[in-house]
């Protein structure tokens, strides 16, 4: 036990993140003399205000009020902060080391999960990310065919209460496999477990809606309240269209199987992944589906494709008008990949996909897919000061992030990289192979 306990305390100490969370914001702050990129509004050239972690005002001068820190830009950019679609952010930090990871649950229907209340905001990885420019994620859950719901989180914050933005942001379902071939026994065994999966999916519908109408008759709410359902209670808002159900799927198969189910049980879905989303254009349209779209610097889906068709679906979507969002991988095991998110976007830019939506992609229309528009993923009046200061285009690899803030919070922007560069620095510099 003893060697337990030590055990513990060593693997806290090894990863624990040593920066302190921002206090609320006490002053106003005004950020003059730079270009604001509102995202929805175009570029302004002068300053922004914001004070109690709102932005109060955007104009090219702005007279400061009482109390108020004047950061002078200089010439640089403001933008507001990034948005990771799909992450497995604060659920892995080592995903080798099986203490780290608190991504998945066992079983196939675990829609009650929720990952907010897992979210590590210690993580060694969220201050790297951060200093990418990506301020909030979208955690998700990973396992089984009914994950569990995802959570808005702010990439700040003492506990994982004061770091939710907005909970609950979706269901999550890991669409079957429907390959149809059916060649060898392992593959008419996969073919069997997929139908079955299809058949618990319509009946997890059913079940959900009954459950639903008995839990609004008055003798459920008077004298059996104490026999809730909490895997059903957690499908209630989801039967009842309140907010949409993720599916996590990529051929063309499972994209038009889950747009005929949600239309068969009257669901709102958001496709995640969407390799074959430029196959299956004027399906999401008319549908009014939303995709997240997965690994724009991925290789080709199949062998026939052409070598750079992951780098162009972006554009491709936007042409014929489907809303989307560009995210990194989403599953747990690639959490530490979500600071690349704006190279995501930068790929898309570069083959085809016009540089406003490109950045929209991973600002605006994440918010708007996840019904947080409202309080991020532009710069406007009203709205969250979540946003960062930049020496430039914050999709070039030159770029960097000199400043950031989440609700008018200051953010530390040291990280573990930083700290590895300064101390390899300083080592090149006493051997006198740098000269500085």
């Amino acid at each position: 036990m003893k060697n337990l306990l030590i055990g513990c305390l060593l693997t806290v100490s090894l990863f624990a993140n040593e920066q302190i969370p921002a206090p609320p914001q006490k002053n106003p702050i005004i950020l003059k003399n730079g270009f604001i990129h509102t995202i929805s509004n175009g570029v302004i050239e002068g300053s922004i205000l914001f004070n109690k972690g709102k932005i109060i005002r955007i104009a090219k001068y702005i007279t400061p009020p009482k109390d108020c820190e004047v950061i002078d830009l200089k010439g640089k950019h403001v933008y507001p902060g990034m948005i990771a679609a799909v992450s497995g952010l604060g659920l892995v930090e080592i995903n080798a080391v099986a203490v780290t990871n608190d991504h998945s649950e066992r079983g196939d229907f675990n829609p009650n999960v929720r990952t907010n209340v897992a979210f590590n905001p210690d993580s060694e990885i969220i201050p790297t990310t951060r200093s990418n420019g990506v301020l909030i994620a979208n955690v998700i859950p990973a396992s089984g065919l009914v994950s569990g719901q995802s959570s808005v989180m702010m990439l700040d914050g003492w506990t994982w209460e004061n770091a939710t933005l907005s909970f609950p942001s979706g269901l999550h379902i890991n669409w079957p496999n429907m390959n149809s071939g059916a060649r060898t026994d392992n593959d008419k065994k996969r073919l069997k477990a997929a139908k079955q999966q299809l058949d618990d999916l319509e009946k997890m519908i059913k079940d959900a809606r009954a459950y639903a109408r008995l839990r609004k008759t008055k003798s459920r709410l008077a004298e059996n309240y104490h026999n809730e359902d909490l895997r059903w209670e957690s499908m209630i808002p989801y039967v009842e269209k309140k907010l949409p159900i993720f599916v996590h799927a990529n051929e063309v198969r499972q994209i038009e199987a889950s747009i005929s189910w949600a239309n068969r049980h009257n669901l709102e879905i958001v496709i995640v992944g969407g390799k074959d989303a430029w196959r299956t254009t004027d399906l999401l349209v008319k549908n009014r589906i939303p995709v997240i779209y997965e690994g724009v610097t991925s290789l080709p889906f199949r062998r026939f494709e052409d070598y750079d068709q992951a780098y162009k679906t972006p554009s491709i979507l936007y042409e014929k008008g489907v809303q989307f969002c560009i995210s990194d991988y989403g599953y747990a095991g690639r959490a530490e990949q979500i600071r690349n998110l704006p190279y995501q976007a930068s790929m898309a830019a570069s083959y085809g996909l016009p540089k406003e939506a490109a950045f929209r992609a991973v600002t605006l229309s994440v918010a708007e897919i996840l019904g947080i528009d409202k309080k991020v993923g532009s710069l406007d009046e009203g709205k969250d000061a979540t946003l960062f200061i930049s020496d430039g285009d914050p999709l070039e690899t030159r770029t960097n992030i000199i400043q950031a803030f989440i609700q008018g919070k200051k953010i530390d922007m040291g990280d573990r990289h930083k700290s590895l560069y300064s101390k390899y620095k300083e080592k090149y510099r006493q051997l006198e192979i740098l000269k500085e």
